[in-house]
């Protein structure tokens, strides 16, 4: 199991709820608790549905896809220590203890496409 990060919203998501507000943002689901969208012709698992949803990215495509589903949720982005994943003027960003971390230009992230971070 890896890093999780969790979208958050103030009012909780109802299954039915977030079948009807992925599908406008380019997701769609596999299965039961698969979160999916395509890339190159194929499809990726971006997250999972567990009563909420839940990531564990393996690159930053996966972030940068997380980012923006969180958006259409009307959601954020927060990670298991508690810091949040932005989208601000094209950019991704990283907010923990009042600090900002940018992490990449969005349009470059998705163009990457999921090639997994290597050590």
């Amino acid at each position: 199991m890896g890093y999780e990060l969790r979208v958050v919203r103030e009012a909780p998501l109802a299954f039915s709820e977030l079948a009807k507000a992925i599908a406008p943002a380019g997701f769609g689901l596999r299965g039961s608790d698969e979160i999916v969208t395509g890339h190159a012709g194929d499809t990726h698992v971006v997250g999972h549905w567990r009563d909420q949803v839940i990531g564990e990215p393996g690159s930053d495509w996966q972030v940068a896809q997380l980012v923006l589903l969180a958006a259409a949720l009307g959601a954020r982005l927060v990670g298991e220590d508690g810091e949040s994943y932005t989208l601000r003027d094209g950019i991704v960003e990283l907010v923990a203890g009042g600090s900002v971390v940018e992490i990449g230009k969005f349009h470059e992230m998705i163009e990457a496409g999921p090639n997994a971070w290597t050590p």
